[in-house]
């Protein structure tokens, strides 16, 4: 015979997966905008030369504006204006 605990904790663990399939669901077109963004930044240094710091607020950018973030992110990097990769400022 089923308890109305265990009927609780199937309840529980069913209302868990289906927020954790809600946030993957939400986070993935940011990780993939992420990924080809760092694809960007690696071909733009191998057939350019055009070297980009790696930060959290670099892979923030990127991820959420995609390849036009990235070029924006290489652009403001070669003008020295932010992004700027061996530039260490205290």
């Amino acid at each position: 015979m089923v308890t109305p605990i265990e009927v609780a904790l199937v309840l529980v663990l069913l209302a868990l997966l289906v927020g954790a399939y809600r946030i993957v669901k939400a986070v993935k077109p940011f990780v993939w905008n992420a990924v080809l963004g760092l694809i960007v930044f690696v071909l733009a240094d191998l057939l350019f030369g055009l070297s980009v710091a790696i930060s959290p607020l670099t892979l923030l950018v990127v991820a959420i504006a995609g390849v036009p973030g990235a070029l924006l992110v290489i652009l403001l990097s070669y003008l020295e204006v932010a992004f700027v990769a061996g530039l260490f400022v205290l």
